[in-house]
């Protein structure tokens, strides 16, 4: 049997990266068809002329398109509502969309790629179920606790001066209470500098259900007010966004997201073992703790600003490892396209499906990631793994 030659591995590779390259370019152009259809279809439509010319008129270029170019009879022509509703309403959900899908399916490709577990999801380790008690406790004792500041200090958030804080309080509260799920967890599951995985899950779960007995507490004592705000919360929805919340957790979502990427030589040798990427000289305790901690940075911003949307970091990294293998050189910047792009669709199909209503997003996200969790578990067991 002839063995490969140097001359028969180079077209390989040459192949593999062409491959790569090709997957890439597509889901990058569907990325850009999902931005532009979520940003121009709606209540209000807008087509991708007027998109443009709004963009260029917003970008200081309006001048570009002048003349008879924007004539009132001109596919370019747009109004003062198309403007207001494709700046201020569209154009920030879209790009929170992107966000928030991009971070939440690389989370889930790198924790899977981390515990060698393909049912793995930023869930797992409590980021979410954490940041949503948080938020529920800020949703249901906000009034009372800036009452007692008001009274006890003199301070009230909800003054002119202080509005951009009260406007925060309640993202702010999600992150941070994601956080510090995420570092009990770490700290149960770590001993004399070393992290045991399945102690890190076991902890995730523990953690899952106080966070949720927590949570159905505070849905026990609130008023009906505070009840339809926290049903919505908590099934997530990219509605209300503002350019001041994006902006305030973008740096969070994109740096976390991009850092996770940079992961993809340690996540392949980790699928050699630990032991073995150590021998290869990775810091595997490194990098099991800065894994950990960008996914709970990554999970908590993007909770803190759209809720509690479920199974994404786990359908998406699996319809591309299904289609171009482990490898997360390709499988992590994939999967943050292909979230991104889903996310877009999902909230396009939220927000037009029950107009004028709207449906919150966690609720469709759910209906797909259910099925394809339980078709996950009858494969695996069908492989012999379970």
């Amino acid at each position: 049997m002839s063995s490969l030659t140097a001359n028969d591995v180079m077209p390989l590779a040459l192949q593999r990266q062409q491959r790569r390259f090709l997957v890439l370019a597509l889901l990058a152009v569907l990325l850009l068809t999902g931005f532009a259809v979520s940003v121009g279809w709606g209540a209000v439509g807008i087509s991708p002329a007027q998109v443009f010319a709004i963009l260029l008129k917003a970008l200081g270029l309006g001048n570009l398109l002048t003349g008879d170019v924007v004539g009132d009879e001109s596919v370019w022509a747009f109004g003062r509502r198309e403007e207001t509703v494709l700046l201020a309403i569209r154009l920030p959900r879209a790009l929170l969309a992107v966000l928030v899908g991009a971070a939440l399916a690389v989370s889930g490709a790198a924790l899977q790629g981390l515990f060698r577990n393909p049912l793995a999801d930023p869930g797992l380790i409590g980021v979410s179920t954490g940041a949503g008690l948080a938020a529920a406790a800020t949703i249901v004792l906000g009034n009372g606790l800036a009452s007692f500041l008001s009274l006890r200090f003199g301070f009230d958030w909800q003054t002119a001066d202080a509005l951009p804080l009260g406007a925060m309080i309640l993202p702010l509260a999600a992150f941070l209470g994601g956080l510090v799920s995420t570092f009990l967890v770490y700290r149960v599951a770590s001993r004399a500098g070393q992290t045991d995985v399945a102690t890190l899950l076991l902890a995730g779960v523990a953690m899952n259900a106080i966070s949720a007995a927590g949570i159905g507490l505070l849905v026990f004592v609130s008023d009906d007010q505070q009840l339809r705000d926290l049903n919505f919360w908590m099934l997530g929805s990219l509605g209300g966004v503002t350019w001041a919340k994006i902006l305030s957790v973008a740096p969070f979502i994109a740096g976390a997201s991009v850092a996770l990427a940079l992961f993809s030589r340690h996540l392949n040798a980790l699928l050699l073992g630990e032991r073995e990427a150590q021998h290869l000289g990775f810091r595997i305790e490194w990098t099991k703790r800065s894994i950990v901690l960008l996914v709970a940075l990554a999970t908590g911003a993007s909770v803190a600003v759209t809720g509690v949307i479920g199974f994404v970091g786990l359908v998406v990294p699996h319809l591309v490892r299904l289609t171009m293998g482990a490898d997360h050189k390709t499988l992590l910047p994939a999967s943050m396209l292909l979230g991104a792009s889903l996310m877009l669709f999902a909230d396009l199909a939220a927000r037009t499906l029950v107009l004028p209503a709207e449906l919150p997003i966690g609720i469709l996200t759910s209906c797909v990631g259910g099925p394809f969790f339980l078709w996950l578990l009858v494969r695996a067991r069908a492989r012999g793994i379970w």
